[in-house]
């Protein structure tokens, strides 16, 4: 089964927030993931984080892998505004806690991108750090319980999976083990895969679809894999850093499902977060003594962070609108290009 609302905010705490950029060739923006509300800088969460294939820009992994913590927003954008999404997130930390920096250590900003440059306008450097305090305003702001959007929006705005238009995606899976039960929830941002090798629920559409593409005159050269993936796990679930970074690593599981063979040039990231319990930044408060759940439930989880993942990059697809760019360039969206879907599929 999946969650109430089948996205990672079934996590409760967990909240998504936008800021889209559309205007001609400017096709992108910012998404951010708070994990929690309150302050992540002075309680802060633990996490684990797999590099399934290293191409990338992203900042603050080497801290999330060296510490197990997170520490900021997560923020999701596109690969030239790695920089100034960082000064932003810092900037905002700094509203709530003044002496970072001088009586308490600096930030580690956590900042994940994905090149959207097929579409939107690279170097026109057009996230600014307004547009990241809109994506946190939003996410702060974010009703609990209540669906927030998909597709071509924030963060996956000039984003592209498969050939065909990508973006924000996400999913959730239930899991009980011994009388509780939790919660794991995915969000991808996802950019990824060759239009051929496309995979869903086991049956490739991939060839069918490539080949309505070249009828339209609108592929490129395929023969590689480009772009990168993000994917974002939660879980209320008591795991420790060690045991989130086993769980992050089964995210590959859910994107190799749907086609994706990690190419060389395809950055594939995930991180895995637990909402359970808080550590400290002042050595004066205790750190938590938690029970956390025993090894033998993780496959429970496993299976929840493949299955999540897959359908997160799903909803990706499903969820994204046909979308033209800079230069006239266009990426279809899977219900535009292939209305009848679920024939292709029945007969893949």
């Amino acid at each position: 089964p999946s969650g109430a609302l089948d996205a990672i905010n079934d996590v409760p705490g967990v909240s998504v927030g936008h800021c889209t950029l559309d205007a001609g060739a400017i096709q992108s923006g910012v998404s951010i993931v708070l994990p929690q509300p309150g302050n992540l800088f002075l309680q802060k969460i633990p996490a684990g984080l797999a590099v399934i294939n290293g191409f990338g820009k992203s900042a603050g992994l080497m801290q999330v892998q060296e510490l197990g913590t997170i520490e900021s927003p997560i923020a999701l954008t596109t690969t030239f505004a790695t920089g100034i999404v960082s000064t932003a997130l810092i900037r905002d930390t700094l509203t709530q806690v003044p002496e970072l920096g001088r009586n308490l250590p600096t930030l580690n900003p956590l900042v994940f991108e994905c090149n959207d440059g097929w579409l939107n306008d690279a170097q026109a450097l057009a996230v600014q750090e307004a547009h990241v305090q809109q994506a946190l305003q939003a996410a702060r702001a974010a009703p609990p319980g209540q669906p927030f959007a998909q597709g071509s929006v924030g963060a996956g705005r000039g984003m592209s999976c498969h050939g065909l238009k990508g973006g924000i995606g996400s999913a959730a899976r239930p899991f009980d083990w011994q009388g509780h039960s939790w919660m794991l929830g995915a969000l991808v941002l996802a950019n990824h895969g060759r239009p051929e090798a496309l995979t869903l629920a086991g049956r490739r559409l991939g060839p069918a679809l490539q080949a309505r593409l070249r009828e339209r005159e609108k592929a490129e050269n395929d023969a590689v894999e480009r772009g990168s993936i993000i994917i974002i796990l939660a879980t209320d679930a008591p795991l420790d850093a060690r045991q989130l970074r086993r769980v992050a690593s089964r995210a590959g599981a859910g994107l190799a499902r749907c086609g994706s063979d990690y190419g060389h040039g395809s950055g594939d990231i995930a991180l895995a977060f637990s909402t359970a319990y808080r550590i400290p930044q002042s050595a004066d408060e205790a750190m938590p003594a938690v029970a956390l759940l025993h090894e033998t439930a993780l496959d429970r989880l496993f299976q929840a962070a493949a299955e999540a993942s897959e359908q997160a990059i799903v909803h990706a697809l499903f969820c994204a609108s046909t979308l033209h760019g800079r230069d006239g360039r266009c990426r279809y969206a899977l219900r535009d290009l292939a209305p009848d879907w679920l024939q292709l599929w029945s007969e893949a």
